[in-house]
């Protein structure tokens, strides 16, 4: 699961969040002539409109001065194996809405994370999410760069992901909220008044969050703590986790290895069928017992 939180993908966040809201409807420029376009949510509804997104977000800076930030843009991107695993659970549409309502989740995680008081669920945040079901080359794609690719084709495999646009201000107008601030409580009276928002603890818990929600078994390699310390660890860090994950595959295929062997075991003694027979030759497989009366002329 990649979460990441950027000032605006289109570039200016300190005026209108128009520019950036038209531009996450582009996809909806090509669904809206197959009459299957993606509405924008959040926890209060499913069918919101891109003018309505625009509005409320605009509206929503009281006290915030022209050179002041007034919104951010949360991408939540699973990975390919997350997606497929939706899917495979929930089919195309479930996988959809189940993604919708973990990005809900993820906000609440967010809300959480800044341990202000009166700021403890995603209802006390004003913010709406867009699912998108592809992304497309940039020219700063090396595919673009080396004339693999062309800038706006789709890139290929699971590429589904949800893009949060979220105000500055909480819900009430009244509380400045920034995701990054680098304050993790060092200096007590200016984390009080501006917030705390300890951005690898909120990636860590929307980790968990997601593995609860579905039942996701994640193997270390997936996990954020894994590829944080290959990114920031020292040296022994690395080689330290390097190692867990190596012990990690052994042990996964001893049990791969023990499942199976367990499989031909029972099939032997009649417990399954002779298809969970993996790897026996016919030929070794039980044979029916000829009948006793051919060759005595009856």
């Amino acid at each position: 699961m990649y979460i990441n939180i950027t000032q605006n993908e289109t570039g200016n966040n300190k005026g209108s969040s128009g520019q950036l809201v038209t531009y996450l409807e582009k996809e909806n420029r090509l669904a809206e002539k197959l009459n299957q376009p993606e509405y924008w949510f959040n926890q209060e509804g499913n069918n919101i409109q891109p003018y309505d997104v625009r509005y409320t977000i605009d509206n929503n800076i009281a006290k915030l001065s022209k050179d002041e930030t007034k919104f951010f843009l949360i991408n939540i991107s699973p990975s390919e194996k997350e997606i497929s695993y939706l899917k495979e659970q929930y089919g195309e549409d479930g996988a959809k809405q189940q993604l919708k309502q973990y990005a809900n989740q993820v906000m609440n995680d967010y809300a959480l994370n800044f341990k202000r008081t009166n700021i403890n669920s995603n209802k006390d945040l004003v913010y709406f999410g867009k699912l998108e079901n592809h992304r497309y080359y940039t020219y700063k794609d090396e595919e673009v760069k080396n004339g693999h690719a062309k800038k706006g084709d789709q890139k290929p495999g699971e590429q589904m992901h949800v893009q949060i646009i979220v105000s500055r201000k909480d819900a009430s107008n009244s509380i400045k909220l920034s995701p990054l601030n680098n304050s993790r409580g060092k200096n007590q009276a200016h984390s009080l008044k501006v917030g705390q928002f300890d951005r690898v603890a909120f990636k860590q818990a929307t980790e968990k969050r997601f593995d609860k929600m579905f039942s996701y078994e994640r193997e270390l390699k997936e996990t954020f703590k894994y590829a944080n310390t290959l990114k920031h660890g020292d040296y022994g860090q690395r080689l330290e986790m390097k190692e867990k994950q190596k012990e990690e595959q052994i042990t996964k295929q001893e049990r791969q290895q023990s499942h199976q062997q367990r499989s031909i075991f029972d099939t032997l003694l009649g417990k399954g069928s002779e298809k969970d027979m993996p790897n026996i030759p016919e030929d070794r497989k039980r044979k029916k017992r000829p009948d006793q009366s051919q060759g005595l002329g009856m």
